[in-house]
């Protein structure tokens, strides 16, 4: 009897326990907290007259029902492809990890992808689109499912190069759950290839980052991009 008390006691405080912590808001890294750019309805009207004459060097008409409002929409276009430097306010919560009982979490792989991206490369400010896989080990905290595809979001929509985007994406994972370990793969295929320069048409790049234990154990990373490319291939 005393023995079914004491563990009833436990059950309760452990309970109490998980809610208590999926109550505290994740320290946010300084690149994923929320911010506005200010962009004045002034410098607006100055960015679209640029824009206007750049398109219209380039070739463009702009005294056309269809090109009149280019210049606008396409600053309008410039500005959503890169509000990922105005944060996201959701990316600020946690939750206590499920691994009770025997399971062990330093073993369980959490993995999410693809996550489908588009992002703008700084050399050219010519579009890569890619999809991005995120595995993680947790250690006392986990993120809810959908804050996987917010970082992608928040990190993607800047100005970047892939090979930077994938261990920015790996290190903002590790400080928002405080895993055992992170793994991050990435593909995509550059527009400025294609577009410009040897403009091929068949390849893709692909980058990887390893953090904590996976970068000691390969078994892990081979487990990693097993669960990744099994997914990329269904």
């Amino acid at each position: 009897m005393q023995s079914t008390a004491i563990r009833a006691l436990e059950e309760r405080r452990q309970h109490e326990e998980r809610h208590r912590l999926a109550s505290i808001p994740v320290p946010v890294p300084e690149q994923l907290a929320p911010g506005r750019r200010p962009i004045r309805e002034a410098d607006r009207e100055r960015f679209e007259r640029n824009l206007a004459e750049i398109l219209s060097t380039l070739g463009m008409d702009l005294d056309t029902d269809s090109t009149r409002d280019t210049p606008r929409r396409f600053l309008d276009a410039l500005i959503s492809a890169t509000d990922g430097y105005d944060g996201d306010p959701k990316l600020i919560r946690s939750f206590p990890t499920e691994c009770m009982g025997g399971t062990n979490c330093e073993q369980a792989q959490i993995v999410e992808g693809p996550i489908p991206f588009t992002a703008l490369c700084e050399h050219h400010a010519l579009p890569f689109v890619g999809r991005a896989w995120l595995g993680y080990i947790a250690h006392e905290e986990i993120l809810g499912i959908s804050k996987l595809t917010r970082l992608v979001n928040v990190l993607s929509r800047r100005f970047g190069v892939q090979e930077r985007l994938t261990h920015q994406l790996a290190d903002s994972l590790e400080r928002l759950t405080n895993a055992h370990g992170v793994a991050v793969y990435l593909e995509a295929e550059h527009m400025c290839t294609r577009m410009r320069g040897v403009r091929e048409h068949q390849s893709s790049t692909r980058t990887t980052a390893y953090r904590g234990v996976f970068e000691a154990d390969p078994t892990l990373r081979t487990e990693f991009r097993e669960l990744a490319l099994g997914s990329r291939a269904r």
